[in-house]
Parts: structure tokens; C-alpha cells; sequence
């Protein structure tokens, strides 16, 4: 006999129902039984659609932090640059020998013309193209710097003026550029001068140390210390009136003697006067951190 249709629907039910119930379960994986149920309408059976699984939780945005620009500890100190002399001081006798303060009770010409090589290349030319390359540099590293005159032109400034701006700046580090012109037999070297004895706490422990540097950074580059001026690259000085009117640590580093002609050669080429530049800026930085 053939069985009825809703009979049939009967028995695939229970079958689906006893399935369920004996289905396998894999150790330690929690299941639900699915519930069979009868549509209504035409006793069929139907299964709802499951529950939908939950998803682990994302984990925590892999995006790293962008680092930091490195930070240069010197930037935003105040160097000022002294380049000594300047071009328009021979032409000017009358306004550079008329005296000014120089410190200690002293007074002392305005300015000077300053030396040369025996090639005729001049002091003031070499001051001005060294001091803008160490301003370049120190420009580089967020340094703000300060130069005592703007050309290689002009007249002066005074030694008392040159003095005044380091102090008006509020400068870090007053660093005066110069190169000696002595007709010894034999002279050679830089020496680093600074006032001494100290007339104020600047130029005391800060101005020694700031000369000390500059002259371990020299030094360092190579270059020898002077034969005939101080001592191992150090000169104490009580007359100069750059040096003596500073309320900022200052120091004056005179490069080389410009009439020997080994140090000539180096002082007149532009890979010698970069060589210098390197050197004091390394060291201002340096002194600056």
C-alpha cells in the first residue's frame, strides 16, 4: 500500500529529528540542536536559518606610531659671528683710529685694516668668506646667527659696537674670526684668545670653555696649535676690547699666520678656508650641546 504524502512528511521528520539528536559531536566544541518544525500551511518541514557566529574580536590596529623628527639639542640658540676688519677700512683712516672703550679703563682704535699673505690676499676677505661658510653650517642645525657686519665693504663696526651686539643678542656663544700676520721666523699655528682675568661670569668658566673647544675642534681638523702665541693653542688676553666688553661667553680664534707661506697657501684656497669652517662650527656646535 502506498503510504499518504503527509505520512511521508511525518516520517522524514522524525528521521531528521532522531538524526540531530545522535549527530556527532567534536570534543570540547559546544553545538546546538536545530529545531525541526512543520510549516503550517503545508506540512512541510522547514529548518530557520541559523544563528549567525560570532567573530573573535579584531585585534588592536597594527599602525605604528610615526617616530619623531630627530631634534637637533643646539637649534634655536643664538651664535653671533664676528668676521674681523672689513674691506672698506683702508679707505677710512679717520673713522677707524678714532677711539672707543676697550674694557679695563683702556680706549683703543675704533677698528684696524687688519693683515694679508704676502700674495696680497687680505685678512678681512678670508674673515668674511669663513664666517659665512660656518654660518651656513650653523644655520643647517636651527642655530640662529648673528653676524657683527652684513658685507665685506664697509667700515667697522667699532670693536666696542661688535661687542654691544653679542651682548644685545643674548648670544649663546660670540665666536670672533681672525688670522695673525707675524714676520717671526718660523711662526705658525692658530692660538684661541679670551679675556682674561674675567671681568664678569661669562667670561670666566663659559668663555674658557667655549676657547677650549674651539681649540680641541681645531686641533681635531688637524690643524697645528701656535709656536709663538700662548700656550698649546690657549692665549689669555687683557686687551682685547671685543673680548673685554662682553657680557656673552666669547672667544677670538686666529687661524694661522697669513705671512708663513705653508699656512698661506691653505688660508687662500677655498678647500683650506672650509676646512677651518667645518672645524669651528663642529666646535660651536659642539660647545652648544
Amino acid at each position: 500500500m502506498t503510504p499518504s504524502p503527509r505520512r511521508a512528511c511525518l516520517a522524514l521528520a522524525a528521521a531528521l529529528v532522531f538524526l540531530a539528536a545522535c549527530g556527532t559531536v567534536e570534543t570540547g566544541t559546544p553545538t546546538a540542536v536545530t529545531k525541526v518544525q512543520m510549516s503550517a500551511s503545508a506540512g512541510v518541514p522547514t529548518v530557520p536559518n541559523a544563528a549567525p557566529v560570532p567573530t573573535a574580536p579584531s585585534s588592536v590596529s597594527s599602525t605604528a606610531p610615526s617616530s619623531s623628527a630627530a631634534v637637533v639639542p643646539a637649534a634655536g640658540k643664538v651664535v653671533v659671528l664676528d668676521p674681523g676688519h672689513n674691506g672698506g677700512n683702508a679707505a677710512n683712516p679717520a673713522e677707524i683710529n678714532k677711539k672707543v672703550p676697550a674694557g679695563r679703563g683702556q680706549t683703543k682704535a675704533c677698528n684696524t685694516t687688519g693683515t694679508s699673505t704676502n700674495a696680497g690676499y687680505t685678512e678681512h676677505e678670508f674673515t668674511w668668506d669663513v664666517s659665512v661658510r660656518v654660518r651656513e653650517l650653523l644655520s643647517a642645525k636651527g642655530i640662529k646667527v648673528v653676524m657683527t657686519r652684513d658685507n665685506d665693504t664697509g667700515v667697522g663696526p667699532c670693536v666696542d659696537r661688535r661687542a654691544a651686539i653679542g651682548n644685545q643678542a643674548n648670544a649663546d656663544a660670540v665666536v670672533s674670526i681672525h688670522a695673525d700676520g707675524s714676520n717671526s721666523p718660523g711662526a705658525h699655528g692658530f692660538h684661541i684668545a679670551y679675556s682674561a682675568p674675567p671681568l664678569n661670569a661669562a667670561q670666566g668658566e663659559p668663555a674658557k670653555r667655549l676657547a677650549t673647544t674651539l681649540r680641541d675642534g681645531l686641533r681635531s681638523a688637524g690643524f697645528a696649535t701656535s709656536t709663538y702665541i700662548g700656550s698649546a693653542g690657549l692665549s689669555p688676553r687683557d686687551d682685547l676690547g671685543g673680548m673685554n666688553l662682553s657680557e656673552r661667553p666669547a672667544a677670538l680664534v686666529e687661524c694661522g699666520n697669513m705671512r708663513n707661506a705653508d699656512e698661506a697657501a691653505v688660508l687662500s684656497s677655498p678647500s683650506g678656508r672650509q676646512r677651518y669652517a667645518d672645524a669651528i662650527a663642529a666646535a660651536i656646535l659642539k660647545y652648544l650641546t
